[in-house]
């Protein structure tokens, strides 16, 4: 008798991702409120939302919100805990990296105990790009096909390699990327290597490591080749009209790259901010980027020169 395929719910953007990439997608029966990843997987039932509504806050009210969030309840998001039974899991996907971005894996695991779900937690806890490709292992073996990791696994690391053989002997660019505005913040975990494969030197935030919150000040003297603007969860409008805000601060950190056309917003919440197979695009944005006379210059709406307002 062959067995049941598992039903699958993913409190994770990049699970959903990871869960497509994988061939896997009629196993997936929930998904989170911020999945927007493969549209034909968006009409599956929502089994989180969040303890705010961030639309319309600036980024400055937007870390206020989370850590009014993080004191009242310990986290950012909440489960909805009578969909998730509903739902009947076997797996379930989340991450314990940051509790800010999704769902964290102990309050998942809460919630199963407190409503008697017996499902596996499937927790995704990438900080490096070597960290992302093996989250791909990671739920195929969830679901006992390890092998159907290989071939997505290979694809996304030809891309890579083409990248960097399209760079490796290229002059690097200084790269500062900017993660938030307000505090400001500079990326960590795999958005540094991704800088670097994509031949940029990283000047501020540390792979592997979470995001540091910084001062403007303490960027005041990097005065960088190219200004690459990510805020963390935007998109490429919102990232463009939240640098608007900041533009003085901006100029002053990078003077010579927005002068000389090299300052960037990018759509950070699809191919930078997470964890799944998109990060590649991602490279390859910065690779046209950072380096068009070698890479294909990204579309217009995935990345987007940003000059200061007039």
């Amino acid at each position: 008798m062959t067995p049941a395929a598992p039903r699958i719910v993913s409190l994770l953007a990049s699970g959903t991702e990871i869960v497509d990439a994988l061939g896997l997608g009629e196993c997936l029966v929930g998904i989170s409120h911020e999945c927007d990843h493969p549209p034909h997987l968006l009409e599956r039932p929502r089994a989180s939302r969040p303890r705010f509504d961030p639309a319309g806050l600036s980024s400055g009210e937007i870390d206020a919100a989370v850590r009014q969030a993080m004191i009242d309840h310990g986290s950012v998001y909440e489960i909805d805990e009578s969909v998730l039974e509903g739902l009947d899991p076997d797996i379930i996907i989340t991450q314990a990296v940051c509790e800010v971005c999704a769902v964290p894996t102990g309050g998942v695991r809460e919630v199963l105990g407190g409503r008697g779900i017996d499902a596996e937690v499937v927790s995704l806890d990438a900080h490096t790009i070597k960290d992302i490709l093996a989250s791909i292992t990671q739920v195929a073996r969830a679901v006992g096909q390890p092998d159907i990791a290989r071939d997505a696994e290979a694809a996304l690391r030809s891309r890579l390699d083409a990248v960097r053989a399209a760079v490796r002997d290229a002059t690097p660019r200084r790269v500062l990327g900017i993660e938030w505005f307000d505090p400001p913040f500079t990326p960590g975990h795999w958005v540094p290597e991704m800088i670097e494969l994509a031949g940029g030197r990283n000047l501020a935030g540390e792979a592997g490591r979470p995001s540091r919150q910084v001062s403007w000040e303490e960027m005041g003297d990097l005065d960088p080749d190219a200004l690459l603007l990510m805020p963390c969860g935007y998109g490429l409008e919102a990232a463009r009209t939240d640098a608007d805000a900041h533009a003085r601060q901006l100029e002053r950190v990078a003077p010579r790259a927005v002068a000389s056309g090299r300052a960037w917003a990018v759509d950070a919440s699809s191919y930078f901010n997470r964890s799944g197979p998109r990060f590649v695009t991602g490279v390859e944005i910065l690779g046209g980027l950072l380096h068009p006379d070698r890479l294909p210059a990204p579309g217009p709406s995935v990345a987007a020169e940003w000059t200061p307002p007039t």
